[in-house]
């Protein structure tokens, strides 16, 4: 028979699992417009769960349809330090046709090998840590209702809307227009918690602690319009798009390690042939040429170098037979630690060469690279609460190639982690690749690993 604390841990796996098929079912799909998103859904259903008699909640909507929530548990100390679960609402938009169940379905589904699965788009990204805050933060505020969680500092829950996007009517928007509602000194976000290797009687757990910059860029580059039937030694703008295309394609910037790529290597089981490469800035570029794996030699190259990724293409409202007189080209650039605007630019110049004078160059987005220290008593008490089911596990800490909301609150003094507790059965390698990918899914063993995980964090923080 099993014991109550047994039935209270998978009580809480299965609120975390129907929250998140509802997340999943509720379809906010965030394609970068102002319109799209609807995250309005989600915040209804988080609202729901996390409502107790010892919670205060506010709702901010900065566009119709786009609304975050904010819970809160008061502590007892106003001078205490605070702790903020915060998880994003929105998704990618997505293509069914390549996946094999419906993305939106939610459906819970057992593999082969027995593992069950909630399968659908943010499975990963990262409507299952949402879930499960909200369902350990509201297990939290019973408890203080029923006087067994007395936490110093207050308990923020934080469901934020575009995060997709680059925030700006959500994180962003918060800390530029009602930072006191958010404020916090520690946080703890998307994504960490994957077992990263070393040895199976001390594995690595990593901790997102840092994270590239991100530098949208709108390029338009210019033509002269005529008719398609004589393309003859006419200014095709999307021709010269094309090579412009090409050229941030081609572009191979010269690698750059940081501390923590050092740090990552060490995780690594590696020959030292393979580990040698990697921590020479000569030798990496043809070593990462001649990985087998596609997928972990881009991660690698990510980690180690500013990337150009030109991924939108818009002509405008041409025809076949018009030969088009603009065409913008949006390009993802994610910096190293040290890329600022000007930086960006030189690498763009060096991209582009001689076309770079046909181009005109617009930010979109142009936040750079942020780091938290780890020195930190939110540290220790991450080691410890991943010590609970892994006793013999250590954190490493990591930079992520994307961006998160972490740099918002890192931008206003906080230290932020991304954070998070899966199974050790899970490759690093193929979980990376649901990220806005096909077939995204979660097993059920780790949404139970990363609900425990918060609940314990809490109380230890703000103990």
């Amino acid at each position: 028979m099993a014991s109550s604390d047994e039935r209270e841990l998978d009580s809480l796996t299965d609120r975390t699992v129907e929250l998140l098929q509802t997340m999943i079912r509720n379809e906010c799909v965030n394609d970068g417009t102002r319109e799209s998103g609807h995250e309005t859904r989600n915040a209804d259903v988080l609202e729901q769960v996390i409502a107790g008699p010892s919670v205060d909640i506010e709702r901010f909507e900065p566009v119709p349809g786009r609304a975050s929530i904010v819970g809160r548990i008061t502590g007892s100390d106003p001078d205490a330090a605070s702790l903020c679960l915060m998880g994003h609402t929105d998704v990618v938009p997505v293509h069914a046709e390549g996946w094999r169940h419906d993305p939106f379905g939610g459906e819970l589904i057992r593999t082969a090998e027995g593992v069950d699965e909630v399968w659908g788009r943010g499975a990963v990204d990262m409507l299952n840590l949402t879930s499960s805050m909200a369902v350990a933060f509201r297990d939290l505020a019973d408890a203080a209702a029923r006087g067994a969680f007395r936490p110093r500092g207050d308990l923020i829950f934080f469901g934020v809307a575009d995060e997709e996007s680059g925030s700006a009517h959500g994180a962003r928007w918060m800390a530029d227009h009602h930072p006191d509602a958010i404020r916090a000194e520690f946080v703890l976000t998307e994504n960490g918690g994957l077992h990263s290797g070393g040895p199976s009687e001390a594995p690595f757990i990593g901790v997102n602690v840092a994270e590239k910059g991100v530098a949208w860029r709108k390029l338009t580059v210019r033509g002269t319009p005529g008719h398609g039937s004589m393309p003859f030694r006419k200014d095709n703008a999307l021709v010269k798009a094309a090579g412009v295309v090409q050229r941030l394609a081609e572009y191979r910037p010269t690698p750059r390690f940081t501390e923590l790529w050092r740090t990552r290597v060490d995780t690594l089981e590696l020959s030292d042939e393979m580990r040698a490469a990697l921590l020479d800035e000569s030798l990496i570029d043809d070593l990462l040429d001649d990985l087998p794996s596609v997928p972990a030699a881009a991660h690698l190259h990510a980690c180690t170098h500013t990337t150009f990724s030109p991924n939108l293409v818009d002509g405008g409202a041409m025809k076949t037979n018009v030969i088009p007189d603009h065409v913008v080209v949006n390009v993802d650039i994610r910096t190293l630690p040290g890329d600022g605007a000007e930086e960006v630019d030189a690498h763009l110049r060096a991209a582009l060469g001689d076309l770079a004078d046909h181009v005109e160059v617009e930010i979109i987005m142009n936040d750079p690279s942020s780091t938290s220290r780890v020195d930190t008593p939110l540290w220790d008490a991450l080691a410890r609460a991943v010590n609970v089911p892994f006793p013999t596990a250590r954190l490493t800490p990591q930079l992520v190639v994307g961006f998160t909301d972490a740099r918002i609150y890192r931008e206003m003094g906080a230290v932020a982690y991304g954070a998070g507790l899966f199974s050790p059965g899970l490759d690093a390698g193929e979980f990376g690749s649901r990220f806005h990918g096909h077939d995204e899914r979660i097993d059920v063993e780790s949404l139970a690993l990363t609900t425990q995980l918060w609940s314990h964090v809490c109380r230890d923080v703000l103990a």
